[in-house]
């Protein structure tokens, strides 16, 4: 905002992209990310988007999530500025969404998350 309060036209966002892991262990024992190897997925993710040369300011962030509210599809990742939600078997996958989406911004569609798998 400026002095007046007129809201200023974004620029460019810090990151290009942005991925968030659902790493969320939930006390009571209900099924959660965490149970399917959420945070081996994070880690494995990290590390080749670091390898590649992908991370850093205008390239792409790799982050851990509280629970995302989608753990009937766990584990599950979220891309965004475009909002795409993964669900991953194993760290193939996370190969899979590094080169073809975070890298070279073509979704993986056979590793989206239904629309409609909530809770």
């Amino acid at each position: 905002m400026t002095s007046d309060n007129t809201l200023i036209a974004p620029g460019p966002s810090y990151y290009e992209r942005h991925i968030f892991f659902c790493t969320n262990q939930r006390a009571s024992g209900e099924d959660s990310c965490a149970q399917h190897h959420a945070q081996a997925g994070f880690d494995h993710c990290k590390a080749l988007v670091k390898a590649a040369g992908l991370n850093g300011p205008g390239k792409v962030r790799v982050n851990k999530a509280g629970c995302l509210d989608r753990c009937a599809a766990g584990p599950v990742a979220v891309v965004y500025p475009e909002a795409v939600w993964y669900t991953y078997v194993d760290l193939h996958d996370i190969d899979e969404i590094v080169e073809s989406h975070l890298k070279n911004g073509k979704p993986v569609l056979r590793l989206m998350t239904p629309p409609n798998v909530g809770r």
